[in-house]
């Protein structure tokens, strides 16, 4: 993050040179070209970073939304191991039941 607002930075510069620069008939064609170039290099600095920029917010929205799915896995899954666990509770009070009963009925 900080590579990219240092690039801003130096973009933003460049700009404020480029405005102050008065470019006429009379200033050399290799200053000019020169900073063309310059321009150039920076628009094409900044076209890869804001690429960059577009593959990191897909790559976020994908691990956000896996995040999201595996949580939904992960409260389902907990609700049938509380289900689960309420049926064995529910199994043991019937087995005390019946043995109450088979108690009763031997004495």
């Amino acid at each position: 993050m900080k590579n990219f607002e240092k690039k801003e930075t130096n973009l933003n510069q460049l700009i404020e040179k480029l405005g102050e620069l008065n470019i006429s008939y009379s200033q050399h064609s290799s200053v000019s070209k020169s900073v063309l170039r310059e321009r150039d290099s920076i628009k094409s600095e900044k076209d890869e970073l804001e690429k960059k920029n577009q593959e990191i917010l897909r790559e976020h929205k994908y691990l956000t939304d896996r995040v999201k799915k595996l949580e939904q896995q992960l409260k389902s899954k907990k609700e049938l191991e509380k289900k689960f666990n309420q049926d064995i509770n529910d199994l043991n009070q019937e087995t005390l039941s019946l043995v109450e009963e088979i108690e009763k009925w031997q004495t």
